[in-house]
């Protein structure tokens, strides 16, 4: 069990939207703002080695939890496969060469679901991430993130690198990524249905056709789930973070309209893809190794996340990366 309190912390990614919660959780446990270090795009591009090898002499860690990605919604993974798996995959390499290189005590990996085979037993156990090929749209970050686990792997057994894996099912919350073009399923339904209200639209059209499922975990428990492990798990053993309950997308859809008082027709685009059929996974193992658990219901969390959103749309986020 390590104490952060006691350390120096890097969090890629921490001045986006799941990062800030998790700055927030390393702050409930004493960690000082002194002691977190948050590399941002325009000082450190770590996709190029050089900036990495920079950020480790400008922070000097003890710790990195990695959040930062490049990341998006089925349109976006659509649009930029090579560069989904480039970026994904660089950034972990070189943080984890770097960091073995300068005798870290722990690197924390945020995995993704999108790592798990298109047809994976549901719910998904963590024993089946590697048996088979992921969903075909969101493959090359979700291989990209599997690559990284089998690193962290090969570096506990060659250099002794302790590390943590957690594989977060599909997020939301407040600070999320609201664009149109880029942004995952529930900010993005979230966003239609509020802007759809207020203009008097009379429909929004959804992509696919509403019978894939997926499960969602609020981003503020998904923080607390990244520290516990980066706390106390030692090895690469991938740990799901979710609620273990999925939802259809139809009823998703009309849960947020609901929420968001929008009274329109909800129409579906079935020229679109549903994605993966469905998603959900099992949870045991966080609450077995770690004692976590999903605390936010999803009703309450899509509020919170609702009201946030209608407070500061002036402030929708283009790109999810650090």
């Amino acid at each position: 069990m390590i104490q952060l309190k006691d350390h120096r912390i890097v969090v890629t990614g921490g001045a986006g939207f799941l990062g800030r919660f998790v700055v927030e959780a390393l702050k409930s446990r004493g960690v000082t703002d002194e002691q977190i270090f948050i590399p941002r795009r325009k000082d450190y591009d770590l996709t190029q080695e050089a900036d990495v090898v920079r950020l480790y002499d400008d922070a000097n860690p003890d710790v990195v939890i990695h959040l930062a990605a490049e990341v998006g919604g089925i349109g976006a993974n659509q649009m930029h496969p090579g560069r989904f798996f480039f970026a994904n995959a660089a950034m972990g390499m070189h943080l984890i060469e770097h960091g073995r290189r300068r005798g870290i005590k722990k690197f924390l990996q945020t995995g993704t679901v999108c790592a798990y085979p298109k047809f994976a037993p549901v719910p998904f156990n963590e024993q089946d991430i590697w048996n088979g090929f992921p969903e075909e749209t969101n493959a090359p970050y979700g291989v990209a993130k599997k690559a990284l686990f089998v690193m962290l792997d090969g570096y506990k057994r060659e250099y002794g690198l302790d590390s943590s894996v957690v594989v977060p099912v599909n997020l939301y919350g407040p600070h999320d990524n609201f664009d149109l073009e880029t942004s995952h399923v529930i900010p993005a339904l979230i966003r239609k249905c509020v802007e759809a209200r207020d203009n008097g639209d009379a429909n929004i059209t959804c992509w696919g056709t509403g019978s894939a499922s997926r499960e969602f975990l609020f981003a503020e428990d998904a923080a607390e789930g990244i520290v516990v492990a980066t706390e106390s798990m030692d090895d690469p053993t991938p740990i799901n973070l979710g609620t273990g309950n999925e939802i259809k997308i139809k009823d998703l859809v009309e849960l947020i309209a609901r929420l968001s008082k929008f009274e329109g027709d909800i129409v579906w685009d079935s020229t679109k893809p549903d994605g993966q059929p469905r998603r959900c996974l099992d949870t045991s193992k966080a609450e077995n190794l770690m004692g976590w658990k999903a605390q936010v219901g999803f009703e309450e969390g899509l509020a919170r996340t609702i009201e946030w959103f209608e407070q500061h749309r002036h402030e929708v986020r283009e790109v999810v990366y650090g």
